[in-house]
C-alpha cells in the first residue's frame, strides 16, 4: 500500500510502498478515504511520543470503509462506512467498562501505538468496541476531523467542563481543536471568547460563533486584563495549544471555583502554573484526552440538528503527497482551520 513513512524522528517523511498491515483476530482493516492532519502527528514525528516505534506511518484521524475483518469480529461487515476515535479502548479494563475508554489503560492509537492512517489502509483494534458507523450525510472528509480535534473538544466541553448554557468560556489557541471548541461552545449556548496571536484565526473563530476575540499580539496584557475586557471573570478556560503563558493567562482569568481544561500537549518541561490562584480561588484544573466511541451519536445529533457544521472547519483538502509538507511545517506554520488528506486525490 502507499503510505507516508519515516525512518527516524525529524527525518524527511516520504511516500513509500509498504506492506498492508495484518488484521488482528478482533480487529478491522479500514480502507482510508480521508485523514485529518493534526498537530499531534507533528508531535509524534518530533519524537515526543514514547509509543512510536520506528519506522513509522503517522495519522490518527480518519474515515473509510471496512476492507477486512478478524474472525472474532461480529458487529461489522465489509464495505460499511466507518470512523473511529483516535484513542481505541481495549473494551475489558475498568475504565472501558465504566464508559471512559479515552483513558483505557491498554489503549491503542493508530498513528502512535501502530501504523496510522496516512496510508491506504489502517488497522483498528477491538473493532466491535471502537468502530463507529458513519451516517451517509457526513462525508469522509468531514468525518476525518472528528476523531481527534472535534471529538476532543466535544469531550472537553461536555464531560470535563460540564458546560452549561449561558456560561462564559475562553478558548486559548485557535488551531483545529480550539476552533472546534469555539463552534461547539457556541452551539451549546455559551459566551465564547477566542484567544490567539493570529488575526486570521480569530476572524474564523468569529464566523464559527465566538462572541469576542482577543489578539495577544496586539498589546501586552496584564494578569487581570481579560476581566476588564470581558467585564467579568470567565467560568471556564480551555488551553488548546499547550503553552505555559496561555495556561497562566487562563488561570488568572477564571472566576472563583472556575475550571481550567487542559487539552494542549506540552512540548518540553512541565509548566510552572499559578498554583497560588488554584488554591486561593479553589480552581479546578482538569485534563481532557480524546472522546469515547459511544459519544459519537451525540456528536452526530449535534451536527444533524444544524447546531454544528464541522465541514466549516475544513479549510484545505489535499493529496497524501501534498500533506507531507503540511505535517513537517505544523510546528511553525500550521494551517488555518483543519487540513484533510483525501486519498482519492
Amino acid at each position: 500500500m502507499k503510505a507516508a513513512y519515516y525512518n527516524n524522528f525529524k527525518s524527511p517523511i516520504q511516500i513509500k510502498s509498504v506492506p498492508i498491515p495484518d488484521v488482528p483476530p478482533k480487529g478491522a482493516l479500514i480502507e482510508v478515504r480521508a485523514s485529518g492532519i493534526c498537530r499531534s502527528d507533528w508531535w509524534g514525528w518530533q519524537g515526543f511520543d514514547s509509543d512510536i516505534q520506528l519506522p513509522h506511518v503517522p495519522g490518527h484521524e480518519f474515515a473509510g470503509v471496512v476492507a477486512a475483518l478478524g474472525p472474532e469480529v461480529t458487529n461489522w461487515k465489509e464495505g460499511e462506512r466507518v470512523t473511529a476515535p483516535f484513542v481505541c479502548g481495549c473494551g475489558g479494563c475498568h475504565e472501558c467498562k465504566i464508559g471512559h475508554p479515552q483513558v483505557c489503560t491498554h489503549q491503542t492509537q493508530p498513528g502512535f501505538t501502530h501504523w496510522g492512517s496516512f496510508s491506504e489502509y489502517v488497522v483498528v483494534h477491538e473493532a466491535d468496541f471502537n468502530l463507529v458507523a458513519l451516517p451517509e450525510h457526513i462525508s469522509y472528509v468531514t468525518a476525518a476531523s472528528l476523531g481527534c480535534r472535534f471529538g476532543t473538544a466535544y469531550h472537553a466541553l461536555t464531560a470535563q467542563a460540564k458546560l452549561e448554557t449561558g456560561q462564559s468560556v475562553a478558548i486559548l489557541g485557535c488551531g483545529g481543536v480550539g476552533l472546534s471548541a469555539v463552534m461547539i461552545g457556541a452551539a451549546l449556548g455559551a459566551n465564547v471568547i477566542a484567544v490567539d496571536i493570529n488575526q486570521t484565526k480569530l476572524d474564523l473563530a468569529t464566523r464559527l460563533g465566538a462572541t469576542q476575540t482577543i489578539n495577544l499580539h496586539e498589546k501586552e496584557y496584564s494578569i487581570e486584563e481579560l476581566h476588564t475586557i470581558n467585564g467579568d471573570p470567565v467560568d471556564i478556560t480551555i488551553d488548546a495549544l499547550g503553552k505555559e503563558e496561555l495556561i497562566n493567562f487562563g488561570l488568572n482569568s477564571l472566576r472563583p471555583r472556575g475550571k481550567h481544561i487542559q487539552i494542549g500537549l506540552m512540548e518540553k518541561e512541565l509548566p510552572r502554573i499559578a498554583m497560588d490562584k488554584v488554591i486561593s480561588k479553589e480552581l479546578e484544573v482538569i485534563g481532557s484526552h480524546g472522546v469515547a466511541a459511544a459519544k459519537y451519536p451525540e456528536m452526530f445529533n449535534l451536527i444533524s440538528s444544524g447546531a454544528c457544521d464541522p465541514a466549516k472547519l475544513v479549510t484545505g483538502v489535499v493529496s497524501l503527497e501534498e500533506g507531507l509538507g503540511i505535517i513537517e511545517n505544523m510546528g511553525t506554520a500550521p494551517p488555518i482551520g483543519v487540513a484533510v488528506i483525501d486519498m482519492s486525490l
